[in-house]
């Protein structure tokens, strides 16, 4: 679909009939047909037109028969008269780019309001018509519209003066979609005429145009509007790639088409054979789409090692346009059975749509040679809405209208979720500079992505989002109570990238209720928030915005504060780098020697250790009664005697493998998880087998500020809710897999007892919201 502006037409003088010429009876001249056209229009009470609305309003009836044509004619005479004296920098009179920007809009098939407001787009802000009289003469919703797309002044705002507009513009959009609609039809016929502007003012305008609106574009799903803005920003800020690619549209458009063409044909009769009704059409690659593709092949070197040149179906791409939902399928079952699919290239977004409402199947299939070819299926309704997005979705209905309509029934077009999402972040930046930033940095990503909660709720994401950014969605207090993320059953870090579909499950510490005894006296609980290297994961404004102020309210993060039977014992101190330097254990004989502590059984104070050792004139320490201890023993290796050095710590601090046996129960990961942090241990890595027998293992990897904090942090576990006994394993006798029971072998830590039941309360985890926000989903 090709958007041509409509040029104003005047009126040409009928010719004269010419003399002597006879006619049939009841055969009228053109002129003559002319006059009863108006006589009958006339007849009805509908007011003429004036001509220069004569092609917009051909246009316009395509798509709304029933339209208002007096209200347009009302609204260009208005802007007509307000606009008149006034030129463009191209010479021509300035009524002609609202008449333009009108055109695209008709063309796009807006209804008779947004018209109106594209009439009178420019009108409060270039003349002397006030808002207040646009609101009287037309409405409330026109007056909107209009001051939506009005530009504030350099006067009152200075340079911040376009990002407040922009600001000012998405706000307006919130409520209105069709404010958005309107900004991008006039910035699209602007770059139309973009040459009569000075160069530095062309290159300054295409970038705010590829920065900002072209990505609003995409996130309406207006393709024919973004698809032309990409074009003339490609020449207007690269004029010499797009020299060269345009010369090879134009030569493969002067040749005859021997691969495209032919194929549509041959799947068109295809498709009539097995009885489904389709329209099969080659779709051409506008500029900017064929130079993506052939950035592609130069990166992808061929079978000779060189770079690949254009292929002839790199410039078109099949379109199937089918009546139903059933018939894409029907479609889509015919091209893999009679040509070959390419695997990984099939995308299904009619059953799961894009964010922008796009919905298509996507594949690929191998002609005889090799040749690939990209087709595209989809119905005649999904085709509208993908040229067209949420214009093709007609006006919002008015607030109000309907008492018993669904909100998000009316919400879809006018507030998608990136906007909803975009217009909470944007008042927490007051500044300018700052909102321009975030603003075009959160448009940068040109695509989103889906993630389902392990509740079942659906969140919406930038591509390249992470763990912390879903956190967050989930509502700022989930993502200052985060300590954790569960990806597809798997534990992950917070950084983890997310893909489109994974599930996800947010894992959220909890908090003590009532208040908590601190040196400072009794105060209310508070989540231990995230930290400053959160801010290098976070990718969406809202999560970078939300970490900054919970850390510039907490500059001075304070000491783990311990609760239950452990609160009166005092925080242990914090491990310095240069309190760690010295080696944990002294070797006897071997002074200076590097020590190695054993990842088996992780050897902790004050267990008994024995020494191995091993290449490099190391020493491994194993704990006394390990069976890989036992085995370097019994290879011959000689056994060192060992002991703990009173102020000596690894350099990575001291580590220590814990076991979990619990019975299976859902929320069990996360209370645990919320167990180990509340003692303030950091959690190196951890492991979840699959249930057997409705009993599940943990094992974790935990870094303990203190040796003496062990027991504690065992006997804190040992209190979760279904956890029946906390050990620390060792490695297998065998050295083959883990073994399926405890440590026969192990003695027991101090003060360490076996559970006799499920005992304790469980942390509260659910995916519900609350009042004070959002909730992580069940862990």
């Amino acid at each position: 679909m090709t958007i041509e502006a409509g040029q104003p037409l005047t009126g040409q003088p009928t010719s004269a009939r010419q003399a002597g010429a006879r006619r049939p009876l009841g055969e009228l001249g053109r002129a003559a047909l002319g006059r009863a056209g108006r006589a009958a229009l006339l007849a009805t009470g509908r007011p003429p037109v004036p001509d220069a609305l004569e092609p917009l309003v051909r246009v316009h009836r395509e798509h709304h028969p029933q339209a208002d044509l007096g209200l347009l004619a009302r609204a260009y005479r208005l802007a007509e008269a307000s606009h008149r004296g006034q030129k463009r920098k191209s010479g021509e009179p300035y009524i002609t780019h609202p008449l333009a920007v009108t055109m695209i809009l008709a063309q796009l098939g807006a209804g008779t309001t947004t018209l109106v407001a594209s009439l009178l787009h420019d009108t409060v802000e270039d003349t002397e018509l006030t808002l207040d009289q646009v609101g009287a003469g037309f409405g409330p919703e026109v007056a909107y519209l209009v001051d939506g797309v009005t530009k504030l002044e350099k006067v009152d705002f200075g340079a911040a003066a376009e990002a407040e507009t922009f600001r000012k513009m998405l706000v307006a959009t919130g409520d209105d979609v069709r404010v958005m609609v309107i900004k991008l039809a006039d910035r699209l016929h602007n770059m139309r005429t973009i040459r009569h502007m000075k160069p530095a003012s062309q290159v300054r305008i295409a970038k705010v145009t590829r920065d900002v609106l072209i990505p609003l574009a995409e996130r309406l799903g207006i393709q024919v509007l973004k698809a032309e803005l990409e074009d003339i920003v490609f020449a207007t800020l690269h004029p010499e790639e797009y020299a060269r690619t345009r010369a090879l549209m134009s030569g493969h458009e002067d040749r005859p088409d021997t691969l495209l063409e032919p194929f549509a044909r041959l799947l068109a009769r295809q498709l009539a054979e097995t009885g489904v009704a389709a329209e099969v059409t080659v779709r051409p690659r506008h500029c900017v789409s064929l130079h993506r593709v052939l950035l592609k092949r130069a990166a992808a070197p061929g079978r000779d090692g060189q770079p690949q040149g254009p292929q002839p179906a790199d410039f078109g791409r099949l379109l199937v346009v089918v009546e139903e939902n059933a018939d894409c399928y029907a479609v889509l079952g015919e091209l893999h059975t009679c040509w070959t699919p390419l695997p990984g290239e099939f995308k299904d977004f009619v059953a799961a749509p894009k964010f922008n409402l796009y919905q298509s199947l996507h594949t690929a299939v191998a002609l005889t040679g090799g040749t690939v070819v990209e087709v595209l299926v989809r119905t005649r309704r999904m085709h509208e809405v993908a040229e067209t997005g949420v214009v093709a979705l007609g006006d919002p209905e008015p607030a109000g209208a309907v008492q018993d309509a669904d909100e998000l029934d009316r919400t879809d077009p006018a507030r998608p979720g990136w906007l909803s999402r975009l217009l909470e972040w944007q008042q927490e930046t007051p500044d300018p500079d700052a909102f321009w930033s975030a603003l075009t940095a959160d448009l940068a990503g040109d695509r989103e992505i889906t993630v389902v909660t392990e509740c079942g709720e659906t969140l919406q994401l930038r591509a390249g989002a992470t763990c912390v950014d879903a956190a967050y969605l989930l509502g700022e207090e989930t993502g200052h109570r985060c300590i954790g993320a569960r990806v597809n059953g798997r534990l992950t870090a917070l950084s983890t990238v997310l893909q489109d579909g994974d599930r996800l499950a947010v894992l959220t510490e909890t908090l003590p209720t009532g208040s908590v005894h601190t040196e400072d006296g009794p105060r209310a609980a508070e989540p231990s928030g995230p930290s400053p290297e959160w801010l290098a994961h976070a990718r969406t404004p809202a999560a970078r915005l939300a970490i900054e102020r919970w850390l510039a309210d907490h500059p001075a993060r304070l000491p783990v504060v311990r609760t239950g039977p452990s609160s009166g014992q005092p925080a242990p101190p914090a491990h310095r780098a240069t309190e760690r330097r010295s080696a944990p254990v002294a070797v006897a004989g071997r002074p200076g020697a590097p020590v190695r502590l054993a990842r088996c059984c992780t050897p902790v104070p004050p267990d008994e250790v024995a020494g191995y050792p091993i290449r490099g004139g190391a020493v491994a320490v194993h704990r006394t009664g390990c069976p890989a201890g036992e085995r370097m023993r019994a290879a011959g290796r000689a056994e060192l005697d060992v002991r703990w050095q009173p102020e000596g710590a690894p350099a990575d601090g001291h580590r220590a493998t814990l076991r979990a046996e619990a019975l299976n129960r859902p929320r069990l990961l996360a209370d645990l998880t919320a167990a180990i942090s509340a003692e303030g241990v950091g959690i190196v890595s951890a492991e979840v087998e699959p249930p057997q027998e409705l009993r599940v293992r943990h094992t974790y990897t935990v870094e303990l500020p203190e040796p003496a904090a062990l027991p504690t942090l065992m006997r804190a576990m040992l209190r979760v809710s279904g956890v029946y006994d906390v050990s620390r394993p060792q490695a297998p006798e065998g050295g083959g897999a883990r073994e399926p029971g405890g440590n026969g072998d192990d003695r027991p830590a101090p003060g360490v007892r076996p559970s006799w039941g499920i005992h304790g309360r469980s942390t509260a985890f659910s995916g519900h919201r609350s009042p004070g926000g959002a909730q992580g989903p069940e862990g």
